[in-house]
């Protein structure tokens, strides 16, 4: 049996049904991490031990007729930035080595466990998740399943090709200004930053605080719905959470988008990237009915806030460090952020105010409009080592430009799914952002979740994989 090829929905069921064990779909995804990881570098960290106990507790309760969760016996693995018990969380880093192995899991963790699933590793990324390549020099790339030679995106590189590679069926990520939308882009898979404040990040190291989410990565709807599901729950440990109760979408999938108003994002986000991102977004919004476009005027100015927020409060976490062992750092990580703390307070007040009045802007065009659809990136995943990119005509850094249309969004906390068109550039998929209004997270699986159904978006595992 390709226990592999099976989404998380379909592998649980088959374990409530007896037709599988947890621990056999833990030995099966173990082995082929083992075969496969080598290729793709999607794992810093394997857990077999406490993955293969956890299976057994699973069997167990399954076999006592208790209730074992709704992804029982579902492997699953997370990014490398959130606390494992008994791993030390690097944050891609070897700086973080000094660490000793985290006491407990991150809230993100022990709520998936919670729900059945089992956590059998951590995952590579980009050095304290500022990147969006995870071309980490410490650990190495990972590469992407369509094509080795290409990036994975970033900073959850990890996250995404385990997913694409059928390593996992689901996984963890972060988002800052991307870092979950990119690798789902790069690796064809689904993936959703939620609303800020909505799930916890607590147990875990964080990037930027004013900005960082977190959420789930699948290769369906259905396991992308579970997975978010799973992670719902009131924190105290997060001071930046709001909890607005717990809100599952799970149910809600089979509703249709009848009723929603749709357009897609003109000015910044159709311009620039190749053609085959701008027809991915042309599609999207072909089959979900959207025939308006509408423009953010100042979503390049959010971008630019973004950048200066994210460099300052970036290198506000890690000063010390800078000060003390600078060489530790990757050379890219350690200039970026170095750059950020020697930022005139005054433009980061600017950047703050501009946010501010890019928040309102957002806010009254949402009066208007349910769901809002623009390209993920500019491109498909680019050759590892590649440097630059061509945007609008202009020679780019690739490292800081892959976010061109991510930033915007994420400058002032929205909520996304980023839905994967399979070949759209050759054998390279791409994806579409779907966003919504903060809290709104219901209309976007919704509209997911009809993609899905009309055959255009898909996630199966990468070919070269299967």
């Amino acid at each position: 049996m390709t226990l592999h090829t099976l989404t998380a929905v379909q592998l649980t069921g088959k374990i409530h049904k007896g037709e599988v064990t947890a621990t056999e779909a833990v030995i099966d995804a173990l082995g082929r991490i083992e075969s496969l990881n080598p290729t793709v570098n999607a794992f810093t960290t394997i857990i077999a031990d406490r993955a293969l106990a956890r299976a057994a507790e699973i069997d167990a309760m399954l076999a006592r007729g208790e209730e074992a969760g709704p992804l029982a016996g579902v492997p699953f693995a997370a990014k490398n930035i959130f606390d494992v018990a008994g791993v030390k969380t690097i944050a891609g880093s070897k700086i973080e080595q000094r660490r000793s192995p985290a006491a407990s899991d991150g809230f993100a963790v022990a709520s998936m466990e919670r729900a059945g699933a089992i956590c059998v590793g951590c995952l590579n990324m980009d050095e304290y998740a500022y990147g969006f390549t995870t071309e980490n020099s410490h650990y190495g790339p990972a590469r992407n399943p369509h094509d080795l030679t290409r990036s994975a995106g970033g900073s959850s590189g990890g996250s995404g090709a385990a997913v694409a590679a059928g390593l996992v069926s689901l996984s963890l990520g972060t988002d800052t200004n991307g870092s979950i939308r990119v690798p789902s882009s790069n690796n064809g898979i689904w993936g959703i930053k939620p609303t800020y404040g909505r799930l916890s990040r607590a147990g875990g190291i964080m990037f930027v605080p004013s900005l960082d989410h977190v959420g789930p990565f699948a290769r369906s709807v259905a396991d992308l719905a579970l997975g978010y599901d799973a992670m719902q729950g009131e924190d105290p440990d997060d001071p930046a959470q709001t909890w607005h109760g717990y809100q599952p979408v799970s149910g809600l999938l089979s509703q249709g988008i009848a009723g929603l108003r749709i357009a897609r994002l003109g000015g910044h986000f159709a311009q620039g990237g190749m053609d085959c991102v701008q027809d991915a977004a042309a599609s999207v919004a072909a089959a979900l009915g959207a025939t308006e476009t509408v423009e953010l005027n100042l979503a390049a100015a959010g971008r630019a806030a973004a950048f200066l927020i994210t460099a300052s409060e970036g290198a506000n976490q890690h000063l010390d460090d800078l000060r003390t062992q600078s060489d530790n750092f990757e050379p890219l990580t350690r200039d970026r952020l170095l750059a950020g703390a020697l930022l005139p307070a005054q433009w980061v007040v600017h950047a703050q105010r501009v946010r501010s009045h890019y928040r309102d802007e957002v806010r009254a065009l949402f009066r208007h409009w349910d769901i809002l659809i623009a390209p993920a990136t500019p491109a498909p995943a680019m050759p590892i080592g590649q440097a630059m990119l061509e945007i609008n005509g202009a020679s780019v850094p690739l490292r800081a430009s892959f976010g061109v249309y991510t930033q915007p969004i994420s400058c002032v906390g929205l909520p996304v799914i980023a839905a994967p068109i399979q070949n759209a550039h050759g054998n390279l998929p791409v994806a579409v952002q779907l966003i919504a209004a903060p809290w709104a997270e219901d209309v976007l699986f919704r509209a997911a979740a009809e993609l899905e159904r009309r055959g255009l978006c898909s996630a199966p595992v990468a070919p070269a994989f299967v």
